[in-house]
């Protein structure tokens, strides 16, 4: 008899260790209210509630935080200049911006996307408003919890697996066991169409994602129109058209109500409003609405989806980048329906592969890429290759 280690799944189970926060804002209410917050979440703890961001810096290695809530406006050491020096004790820190909505302020959050924040959040003018307050809270939670989920520690729960004896094995070589195959999604080719039109949706790292994009497709945008939903609230949504307008090199900016759409500009689709296009005569026009959020989201990406295919039934190309939840999803598989084509980023490359994973792992897209393919692989789908 020889001795080895019993081996059973219960004896490897593990569990997941709360996601550490550490909220820093100069508003002792605002602190209390998001700790309270966290502090009623089953997988999150507060690890710190911090006036400063001096305070942020110097107590870091001490708190060791999995995720930072950051403010930007705070007295001796403001968010913006303590998000460089919080990285470079802690490289992979998930921080996320939040500061009131202000074109300033908004500002600032781009530039700290830029700086490596992961993500930002606005804060509601008033916390005493249930409604802006509910809503900041769940958003606030979705993206500790999701943004948090790559730095997430394991430990066992069980206890070293004692000695047992097993009978000795024969000589000679082991039989093989087969290898288990993981299911990959199903994919589909591209449609028969020539596409017409490209639209894209994304959510959680869709700034910075976009900017990646918009700077290659400029062979597609002069050529077609481009239709972008990102989750974003408004003001926010202004600033992003005007970074995409630089990054591209192209007309970009926020969608208005009734205007045509025509190729060489960027359509984005601004906070608060649902963007959807319909035909008017022999024109394609934006039709924006004030209606209630889809998918939990305002704008969303299905609206614009869906509406699409009565305009240009199998001629479109859809993009489900980085982001939280399943928006595109179902405008997706209704595009696929039509004849037209989808195709989402890699799980490597995402921030957050909800969005793309709801959407390869329903078995509608004709390509799942890393962010860097999918720019040269739309210009030659739009030249005309249909592989």
């Amino acid at each position: 008899m020889s001795v080895a280690l019993a081996s059973s799944s219960t004896l490897n189970s593990a569990r997941q260790e709360p996601l550490r926060v550490m909220v820093v804002d100069d508003s002792a209410v605002v602190r209390g209210l998001i700790s309270r917050w966290i502090a009623g979440e089953p997988d999150m703890v507060v690890a710190a509630s911090l006036r400063t961001g001096l305070d942020a810096v110097n107590q870091l290695d001490r708190v060791n935080p999995d995720v930072a809530v950051l403010d930007i406006e705070m007295p001796e050491l403001d968010g913006i200049s303590a998000l460089p020096l919080l990285l470079a004790k802690k490289r992979n820190l998930i921080i996320i911006m939040a500061s009131t909505l202000t074109r300033r302020n908004a500002e600032i959050s781009f530039k700290a996307l830029s700086l490596g924040a992961s993500d930002y959040i606005p804060k509601p003018e008033s916390t005493r408003e249930p409604a802006a307050a509910e809503t900041f809270r769940h958003d606030l939670l979705q993206k500790i919890r999701h943004l948090g989920a790559k730095v997430r520690r394991t430990v066992q729960t069980s206890p070293s697996p004692p000695l047992v004896p097993t009978p000795a094995r024969p000589t000679g070589p082991a039989p093989r066991s087969p290898a288990v195959a993981q299911p990959q999604p199903l994919r589909r080719a591209f449609g028969t169409q020539a596409p017409r039109v490209l639209l894209i949706g994304s959510s959680t790292g869709g700034p910075q994602a976009l900017m990646t994009l918009v700077t290659e497709l400029g062979p597609v945008i002069d050529r077609f129109p481009v239709l972008i939903t990102q989750h974003m609230p408004p003001t926010f949504t202004t600033i992003l058209a005007e970074h995409l307008a630089r990054a591209g090199n192209r007309p970009s900016r926020e969608a208005v109500d009734g205007e045509i759409v025509k190729a060489g500009r960027i359509y984005l689709a601004p906070g608060g409003r649902h963007m959807r296009v319909v035909r008017h005569g022999t024109d394609v026009v934006i039709a924006l609405d004030d209606g209630a959020p889809v998918n939990f989201c305002k704008p969303a990406v299905d609206p614009l989806f869906i509406s699409a295919i009565d305009v240009w039934q199998g001629g479109i190309m859809a993009v489900v980048l980085t982001g939280m939840g399943s928006d595109g999803m179902r405008g997706g598989k209704e595009i696929v329906a039509a004849g037209g084509s989808v195709i989402a980023q890699d799980e490597a490359s995402s921030v957050v592969w909800g969005m793309p994973g709801a959407a390869a792992n329903a078995g509608i897209c004709a390509a799942v890429l890393p962010l860097a393919q999918i720019a040269p692989k739309l210009v030659r789908l739009f030249s005309g290759d249909r592989s």
